[in-house]
């Protein structure tokens, strides 16, 4: 039964191109485990249709930017919360974030980014530096968590009279997968659409080690992740602005570009260094979409 008057969310998933289980199933298993999901209040999986507990207004993007003196505090908490759901096993049924996908997704740089900067580029170099780089990474012995994959600042909640980390409510986690604890965390600390101190992130990071000691390696992961997700984020804004018409995306891609070249700069991911040094100039990274959409 829903509470009369209680306000609610509507997912509107249709089949078959849509398919409502997997946030259900994700949300499911994070309620078992004591995080804040939004709790279904009515599904019809015939049409899609899921009716979902809702979170409020007070997004943590809009909370921190209205005061930034609770910037550290909000951050923290988001922190705490990944090294909380990373104590605990992947959630059951989840793909892996393997080195295939992982490849995938890092390729939309070079078959969107790539043709709308009028770049010729070496595509098979860079599956090559990727591969170079990414084994080693996959090899370091992290057991595998839940990762959310987009989990920032837009997909965090801050829900009143919750403590802990029942206090902030989880958004966006249908495309979940079996992956590296250091994901989650470029999502959150490298976050395309806000922009996050080096300090800051620098101080996170060191909260997160203290919380969940994570074996050796997790910096070099970290960085590796960061690379790989930044490259991936060029890729799909470019693609949004170019089949999608939605060129506000490209606003983004000079921080997008500030945190990748941040990452390349570590020695783990040398080999894609290189490949970027000779493939795409450092002009082509900041201004060829721009003057190519007429900005």
């Amino acid at each position: 039964m829903i509470e009369p008057g209680r306000q609610s969310v509507l997912m509107d998933a249709p089949p078959p191109n849509e398919d409502p289980r997997p946030f259900l199933a994700v949300a499911d298993h994070l309620l078992s485990l004591g995080f804040s999901a939004p709790r279904p209040l009515a599904i019809d999986l015939d049409h899609g249709l899921v009716l979902l507990e809702d979170f409020g207004d007070a997004r943590m993007r809009e909370v921190v930017d209205a005061a930034p003196e609770s910037e550290a505090r909000v951050y923290s908490q988001a922190v705490d919360l990944l090294a909380a759901l990373h104590s605990h096993p992947a959630a059951g049924g989840l793909r892996a974030y393997d080195r295939t996908e992982l490849q995938r997704e890092a390729g939309l740089l070079t078959e969107w980014f790539c043709p709308a900067a009028g770049l010729t580029v070496d595509i098979d170099g860079y599956r090559a530096a990727w591969d170079e780089v990414l084994r080693p990474m996959l090899a370091d012995g992290h057991l595998p968590v839940t990762v959310l994959r987009d989990y920032h600042a837009e997909n965090i909640m801050l829900l009143e009279g919750h403590q802990g980390v029942a206090g902030l409510g989880l958004l966006d986690f249908q495309d979940a997968l079996a992956g590296h604890p250091a994901y989650d965390l470029v999502s959150l600390l490298q976050d395309a659409r806000r922009d996050v101190a080096p300090d800051l992130e620098a101080a996170m990071l060191e909260r997160y080690r203290a919380a969940a000691r994570p074996i050796a390696g997790f910096d070099t992961a970290y960085a590796v992740l960061g690379a790989q997700r930044n490259a991936k984020i060029v890729g799909i804004f470019t693609r949004l602005w170019k089949r999608d018409g939605k060129p506000r995306y490209l606003a983004f891609l000079p921080r997008v570009w500030t945190y990748l070249e941040r990452d390349l700069a570590h020695p783990a991911l040398a080999p894609v260094a290189r490949w970027f040094a000779g493939n795409v100039p450092a002009k082509a990274r900041w201004t060829a979409l721009r003057d190519s959409a007429g900005a």
